[in-house]
């Protein structure tokens, strides 16, 4: 049976490697496996070889799959997927993925931000002061329960980022931001925490305007903090998982 082809994006390889990537981060595929015969995949999808080939090229380009001779397409393990790529960390949110993928994402925010936060103490223009005050009042105004409340969370991290001057750092934000999102939007369902996260942003913004950077990181490691157990929280309220143990 084909599966339907309304909705499709205007490039039927990229929505094919959508496909066929969601069913490998998911575990339809599990790594070590052999995508299954190109025949029967190309009539399940309704495209042409040629088109299932150009996918399987964006596939490889992002570390989830990789040609065997003689034996097929085999999927790599998850060590080699490249978990910076926008579309791969898509793909991952949208499978409700595990509580070692979320606390993954913030061990790596807690090497990354607090370091960033000490550079925009430093390097901060008067403008970037400017727009970090506007991401953090519309944190202030967010009505609960709206888009707003994550997505002006999102605009606060990437601000501060931009704010160090690094095109390392800022080049980071824009690849993370699809995590980030993710990450905020989960961690912001549950009012009260949104609510309470609130004076560590202000403490962080003010520590940057002062340029203050041992003040500035120091704040941002609390927020952070602050961000893992409203996280856990927040996950074992949807009955996700159980309270995660993070002493351990």
């Amino acid at each position: 049976m084909k599966t339907p082809t309304r909705n499709r994006p205007q490039s039927i390889h990229s929505w094919v490697a959508q496909e066929l990537g969601s069913r490998i981060v998911s575990g339809v595929y599990p790594p070590g496996d052999y995508i299954p015969n190109e025949n029967n995949i190309g009539e399940e999808l309704g495209v042409s070889r040629t088109t299932l080939r150009e996918a399987f090229k964006l596939l490889t380009a992002k570390g989830l799959i990789e040609s065997r001779p003689k034996l097929g397409t085999r999927i790599r393990p998850r060590k080699n997927w490249n978990m910076f790529d926008a579309e791969v960390l898509r793909w991952c949110f949208n499978t409700n993925p595990d509580p070692k993928f979320y606390m993954s994402l913030y061990e790596m925010r807690e090497i990354i931000e607090p370091n960033a936060a000490s550079l925009a103490a430093m390097h901060r223009t008067d403008e970037q002061i400017t727009v970090l005050a506007q991401a953090y009042q519309d944190m202030e105004s967010a009505k609960l329960g709206t888009d707003q409340v994550y997505k002006s969370d999102l605009d606060f991290h990437l601000a501060l980022l931009e704010a160090t001057n690094n095109e390392f750092m800022a080049s980071l934000g824009m690849t993370i931001e699809t995590a980030l999102e993710s990450s905020f939007r989960l961690s912001s369902a549950i009012a009260e925490e949104y609510v309470d996260s609130l004076p560590g942003h202000k403490a962080v913004y003010l520590a940057i305007k002062d340029g203050d950077p041992e003040r500035a990181k120091f704040e941002m490691q609390a927020l952070l903090t602050h961000a893992k157990h409203a996280l856990e929280h927040t996950l074992a309220e949807l009955e996700q998982l159980p309270q995660i143990d993070t002493q351990s």
